[in-house]
């Protein structure tokens, strides 16, 4: 344990091996007393202004529940843009995201719990009621076995949890005879066929009225899971055994747990992030505390607080060890390979870990959750709202931001291990984001670009299920919640399930004797609570004392492994040399890489890492020449800025990126593909252009416009259905002659986005859009007209990176040699279309790592190499318009063709040693 983490319980007086009973309540009251303690490093929130958060929270929520009961109910998810359900099969695919969705009223059923939490109990009432009047499940349909679980089982047995408290209190759910338990145990059963596998971890995948195998239930092929999907069962399967004395559950779910542990890696303690369900082998070896793994490690240390099974702990507090001790490098949390632990398997993070700093508080280990938040809150400052992924200098990796929860939960914990004010401005930070830059009129939109504030439609369920639940209780008093939360512990889907289950139903022996355990420093085996009498010892400014030197962490940001290339030169050994450092016309750099994988093991893994670097460096720089998406933000009545829709850019025309964004009322023009001159030009006169894409060059359409006296265009595709969720945005490209004299700005929506607007019209014939690189604040003096003032005070699956093809286009009779793609190869055509256009990933928008690239000098100290290198590149640009991307990445393909035949050394040597 840290430094911050004291003792053994609360006041170091739990025996090692004390009853259950006293560790329940021992758990329950360290959070609680936890808060009576905090530093002087915020203003103490008064009780008002806290009630005045909690009370927008609950509005927020009404805003979100509200509009899916009316505009989704009972399809599982809220479609907040075009204000709709979604229901599985009448929307394009998304993917394996897709999997989460049964047709069982997700969303309604994910939310139960939330509403009594809220002091909603009449809306809780009627929830379940509607729960069991119209929910089925027993639905042809392929679902996560992981999503079902935490969603729908979870949501069920919190939902029932909580009908039973609210029966035994007298008032509410007097007719409740356990209704929804019988349906999480119908859906358990329905699940159970998946644990039909030869290790007993569960296939990823499982239809609900066919279950696995059989022709008709299109599923039972798999081969890998990941680890968090079949790690993440035990609260939720223990819960329903405890609940209704059916021990099967319990039983498959430590069986599947049992297995993961011993298919860890013995050497390092790591776990990978997939792994085959029939032979055990690890398929993918990064291991890390975000995506794919995240929740296992969770429920090994509350299953051990729910179910009172030491075993839970000390595997845990194995695989934390060797988490702090190989992953870990404060404020960071990198992968690394299993097998070379000392080994980074990649150079950015995902959101998904950002769930890590509350774990580490139920653990104890205070400190590192304070640095590793800070440092979140840090890149939620610069990006309004967490990127899916981010690179370790802080850029974004992948660009989208689908309202997910789990900062606001280390947040929610944090507060209450510390009870420092400073996490509930945290807090206040979180609600005026989602008022402001997500809230929409149908809901709260996910992102689907952080960089422009571009909409994605979506809503999904975990929104409800965790967000308001964690932002509520953050700002709520004890008193303000009817029944005692420290009775209760959350699922990684924030489900409540009553720690009394503990001594209910105890049939499953509770140690594991198959399973040995690597010995480690018993300091590592303690409580997890924290003795709050020594948390911030004699320094009422402890905790901002840890946050202070990471304020600037996103700004001013040295490379990563700062602390450990200092040691190193304290030591006096070399650093390695790193791909952004590497410069071929270097001497001294190519002797280094003579020896790399030559000298010894060290050297070996350093060139193993040069090599990792500089594939995605390459890929990066690669990436550099892409135009990045545009918004078109809605900001007329009664949207005021809050619809903004992502769209392709053009490589002609104003430059949106250095000019001025456009605004104007919208127009369509006639004939609408924008094909010939228009014969309504009075219509379009100072207005931005709609036209239909299609029959022409996207340049030509662009003339005929500007000649209309258009002050800009909008291209909407001209295939129906088409989106930019599940479709690669389009560049419009020239018509291969001079663009020059095109000098308004372009750019392009799918058939989805472009309807928004095109619904607009119909409905308030007005309509207003502003054209940016990046969407701007909105107008709250506007928005004061129509919103309540709660309102203008503010905006797992797992994440999934989406990686669309290419397209080239045909064109009308020519090719065009100016026809270029924002991904490298194009791979298919389509004879439909006939406008030039390049495709482009939105999600992939990387940053170039070379930008504001700064490097350690021998002192420690950081030197902002940024202004250098962008003038340089600027001066080299406006000197030669034509210069080739190409020829500045060569060298590096170059060094990496060199290299093939080390890395397939590299990749046998792994091999043996597995």
């Amino acid at each position: 344990m840290s430094e911050a983490g004291g003792g053994r319980g609360c006041g170091s007086s739990v025996p090692q091996r004390a009853p259950w009973s006293l560790v329940a309540a021992t758990a329950a009251f360290c959070l609680v007393s936890a808060t009576s303690v905090w530093t002087a490093g915020a203003a103490p929130m008064s009780r008002e202004e806290r009630q005045k958060l909690g009370n927008q929270v609950l509005e927020m929520f009404d805003h979100a529940y509200g509009n899916y009961m009316e505009h989704a109910y009972p399809a599982d998810e809220l479609m907040p843009l075009t204000c709709r359900g979604r229901v599985r099969g009448q929307e394009p695919s998304r993917g394996d995201v897709d999997d989460a969705l049964g047709k069982f009223s997700l969303t309604l059923i994910d939310s139960l719990d939330t509403l009594v939490v809220l002091n909603k109990t009449k809306e809780f009432e009627d929830a379940v009621r509607k729960v069991l009047r119209d929910v089925n499940l027993d639905n042809d349909v392929v679902v996560s076995v992981f999503e079902t679980n935490i969603r729908v089982l979870g949501g069920l047995l919190g939902g029932h949890s909580l009908a039973i408290m609210l029966k035994e209190k007298g008032e509410y759910m007097q007719w409740y005879n356990d209704e929804l338990l019988q349906m999480a145990k119908q859906l358990g059963y329905k699940l159970l066929p998946a644990f039909n596998t030869t290790s007993g971890l569960p296939y990823p995948r499982i239809n609900l009225k066919f279950g696995i195998r059989k022709p008709e239930a299109r599923t039972g092929t798999e081969t890998d899971t990941c680890t968090a999907c079949a790690g993440t069962l035990i609260l939720e399967f223990a819960a329903l055994s405890r609940f209704t004395g059916a021990t099967i559950f319990e039983e498959y779910a430590r069986k599947a747990l049992d297995f993961l542990w011993e298919k860890r890696q013995r050497s390092s303690n790591l776990v990978g992030v997939t792994i085959n369900i029939h032979t055990g082998d690890w398929v993918r070896k990064d291991s890390g505390v975000g995506a794919g793994i995240d929740s296992y490690y969770e429920y090994l240390l509350k299953a051990y607080v729910l179910l009172g099974d030491d075993s839970f702990l000390e595997r845990f507090n194995t695989h934390y060890d060797a988490i702090m001790r190989y992953i870990s490098q404060p404020p960071l949390l990198l992968d690394v390979h299993i097998h070379k632990p000392m080994l980074n398997a990649r150079t950015w993070m995902d959101a998904l870990l950002a769930f890590f700093p509350g774990l580490q508080v139920l653990k104890g280990d205070i400190r590192p959750a304070i640095e590793t938040h800070e440092m979140l809150y840090q890149v939620i400052k610069k990006h309004n709202f967490l990127p899916e992924a981010f690179t370790t200098d802080f850029r974004v990796h992948w660009a989208q931001h689908p309202l997910r929860p789990e900062f606001a939960e280390s947040t929610y914990f944090l507060y209450k291990a510390t009870g420092d004010p400073y996490y509930l401005e945290v807090g206040k930070t979180l609600i005026e984001n989602l008022n402001k830059y997500a809230r929409v009129p149908c809901g709260f939109a996910a992102m689907k670009d952080v960089r422009t504030g571009s909409h994605e439609d979506r809503m999904d369920s975990f929104f409800l299920a965790e967000m308001f639940k964690y932002l509520y209780l953050l700002f709520a008093d004890k008193e303000d919640i009817i029944f005692d939360i420290e009775d209760y512990i959350f699922t990684t889907e924030a489900h409540l399930l009553p720690l009394w289950l503990s001594t209910t139903n105890q049939s499953i022996s509770k140690k594991n004797t198959t399973s040995d355990y690597t010995e480690l420093d018993d300091s590592n085996f303690d409580w997890t609570c924290p003795n709050t009498q020594i948390l911030f010892p004699n320094d009422p400014l402890y905790a901002q004392s840890i946050r202070e030197p990471l304020k600037n962490v996103v700004d001013k940001s040295c490379p990563r492994g700062i602390i450990r290339v200092e040691e190193s030169f304290r030591s006096g050994a070399k650093p390695p040399l790193r791909a952004r450092d590497f410069m071929a016309t270097n001497p001294e750099h190519l002797e280094i890489l003579k020896k790399m994988g030559a000298a010894s093991s060290i050297d070996a893994e350093d060139g193993l890492r040069f090599m990792q670097e500089m594939i995605e460096l390459s890929s990066q720089q690669q990436k550099e020449q892409q135009l990045p998406p545009r918004a078109v933000q809605i900001v007329s009545h009664p949207f005021f800025g809050r619809v903004v829709l992502t769209a392709g850019p053009a490589q002609f025309g104003l430059d949106l990126s250095k000019h001025k964004e456009t605004r104007g009322f919208v127009a369509s023009s006639k004939p609408y593909n924008g094909c010939s001159e228009l014969t309504n030009p009075e219509a379009v006169m100072g207005k931005i252009a709609l036209i239909q894409r299609g029959q022409c060059m996207f340049a030509e359409k662009a003339r005929n416009i500007q000649n209309a006296g258009a002050i800009g265009g909008i291209v909407i595709d001209d295939n129906e259905g088409s989106s930019s969720d599940t479709a690669p945005l389009f560049q419009m490209a020239g018509d291969g002659k001079d663009t020059d004299d095109i000098k308004i700005p372009m750019l392009f929506l799918f058939s989805k986005e472009g309807s928004i607007i095109l619904d607009a019209i119909r409905e308030y014939e007005e309509v207003e859009v502003l054209l940016s690189d990046k969407a701007k604040d909105r107008d709250p003096d506007l928005e004061s007209e129509e919103q309540p003032s709660s309102e203008n005070a503010s905006q797992d699956q797992s994440a999934e990176q989406v990686t669309p093809s290419s397209q080239e286009v045909d064109l009308v009779d020519q090719e065009s040699p100016e026809e270029s793609s924002l991904n490298s190869e194009p791979e298919s055509s389509s004879p439909a279309d006939t406008d030039n256009a390049a495709s482009v990933s939105a999600s992939e928008q990387n940053s170039n790592p070379m930008e504001n690239h700064e490097t350690t000098s021998l002192d420690g100290e950081c030197t902002d190499l940024d202004n250098q290198l962008q003038e340089q590149s600027e001066t080299e640009e406006d000197s030669n318009p034509n210069v080739s991307w190409g020829k500045k990445v060569q060298p590096i393909d170059s060094i990496l063709a060199d290299w093939n035949e080390d890395i397939e050394a590299f990749e046998m040597m792994e091999k043996d040693e597995l």
